[in-house]
């Protein structure tokens, strides 16, 4: 057999049937249902008088439309009730194990997952979220489904896919001071854009990232989306393990080591083939932020806003001039003279502990600049207790940060905290486009320190001015 990558090695072994026209049929090891995505496919399954073949293997859990704050009181009637409701009925009536937002294990689907041991090496995971790729962080093929593939997965616990060209980006060098994995994934996107991986599957390798946590890793995956690949991957490896020994819902005993045994045979072969690679020098990054309305549009924060005008390619000239129009953005202007209005800490991108102890050691003896609404939105229960017992939400909320319950937040707008009309925000979430975190609200992207810094000088800055 030729040399094979990861994503082959995983892909080859759940192939169920090839059909004539070159696709797969797969097998699906894991299935994570939220609220937002999952009620046709249930329906689906309902008038076709079908039931789920292995509820087991799926996870149900609300966190788009659940409110981040008075958890100890009913919904108020409306959509996001009416949704929560949907998934629990659902999740009863089809025997698939249900998280309640009230309980301890509750979070976003993409910090749970990994926190619960429900992700591991070497599966095919998917949800009805295009951020599902974070789960590739573990060394797994982990994409967003529709709803007709979700009913699809739970009537049969297989999907037919047509397997992606593959793509390499080799990360050298030690990130600088004050530089995240955040800053690194922005860089990346804006230098090959936001369809610059599209029909690839994307595997991230190189020494800087066998120097990443878990965390930081999970952070990069999340974005493959964004570069326009459904699927982000790292080879998994003795952090990969760590992370996953003693969780919950992971191989125990005689089974971990089985289990172990497989994962490490899961890294592509020396002599694999990659159709794109690419390659980035880590230490040459500096902290990034976002200027217009898709990830692409990004640049370090010591920059100035692009002017149109110079771009050749007239059909990106376009779309830059819109950008900066709905940012009311001019061009020349420094990056670091943007005074913003929100902050919010948080996400399935950066909600974790290690993002919120990024977050805390910049604000730590100082205030939230006056004009500014601070939120901090940590990415699921446990990590909201974790951060507590380390004292974080104090030093949140002496910096006047408001402390918030685990869910998606701000960066959906699907629940009550979003931006008015007009209002700009500094966000560790993933996406920029206009409305995504409220109509008319406008979003600059960038790390959990970036946004730490932003909250307390009132504008875009430096945060390594602030250190």
């Amino acid at each position: 057999m030729s040399a094979r990558t990861l994503y082959d090695k995983i892909w080859d072994a759940h192939v169920v049937k090839t059909y004539d026209d070159g696709a797969d049929l797969l097998y699906i090891d894991r299935h994570l249902v939220q609220e937002v995505s999952s009620p046709q496919a249930f329906a689906g399954l309902a008038a076709r008088g079908r039931g789920v073949r292995r509820p087991e293997l799926h996870l149900a859990v609300a966190d788009h439309a659940v409110p981040t704050q008075h958890r100890d009181r009913p919904l108020p009637d409306g959509l996001a009730a009416r949704q929560l409701a949907r998934l629990e009925q659902n999740a009863a009536a089809f025997a698939i194990p249900y998280v309640p937002m009230r309980d301890a294990r509750h979070g976003i689907v993409h910090v749970i997952g990994p926190e619960l041991g429900f992700t591991v090496p070497g599966v095919t995971l998917v949800c009805g979220d295009s951020h599902t790729c974070t789960h590739g962080a573990f060394g797994a093929i982990a994409f967003g489904i529709g709803s007709s593939e979700a009913e699809s997965v739970l009537a049969t616990q297989c999907l037919r896919q047509t397997r992606q060209r593959r793509m390499r980006v080799t990360l050298h060098g030690r990130l600088g001071r004050g530089v995240a994995v955040k800053d690194l994934v922005l860089a990346l996107i804006a230098r090959i854009g936001v369809g610059g991986a599209a029909g690839h599957a994307l595997e991230y390798a190189g020494e800087t990232i066998a120097a990443l946590s878990m965390e930081a890793r999970m952070t990069l995956c999340n974005m493959a989306i964004e570069a326009g690949s459904r699927v982000g991957m790292v080879a998994p490896d003795d952090t990969t393990f760590a992370y996953v020994e003693g969780r919950p819902m992971a191989p125990r005993g005689a089974a971990w080591q089985l289990a172990l045994d497989a994962w490490r045979a899961l890294p592509g072969d020396a002599a694999a083939v990659f159709e794109r690679e690419v390659t980035l020098d880590a230490a040459t990054v500096a902290p990034h932020v976002t200027w217009g309305t898709t990830p692409e549009e990004a640049a370090p924060v010591t920059g100035r806003v692009p002017d149109p005008d110079a771009e050749a390619d007239p059909a990106r000239r376009a779309r830059m001039r819109r950008s900066l129009a709905y940012m009311d953005l001019a061009p020349g202007t420094a990056l670091a003279d943007v005074a913003i209005d929100r902050v919010f800490i948080g996400s399935c991108t950066n909600g974790r502990l290690e993002d919120l102890r990024a977050a805390a050691a910049v604000v730590a003896g100082r205030r939230v600049a006056a004009r500014v609404r601070g939120m901090v939105v940590p990415g699921s229960a446990a990590v909201r207790a974790a951060a507590e017992a380390e004292g974080l939400d104090r030093i949140f909320t002496d910096a006047g940060f408001e402390w918030r319950d685990a869910g998606c937040s701000m960066c959906v707008a699907m629940n009550d905290d979003r931006l008015a009309p007009g209002e700009r925000c500094a966000a560790t979430s993933n996406r920029n486009f206009e409305g995504r975190q409220g109509a008319g609200g406008r979003t600059h992207l960038m790390s959990p320190a970036m946004a730490a810094a932003a909250a307390v000088a009132g504008h875009l800055v430096d945060v390594r001015a602030l250190s």
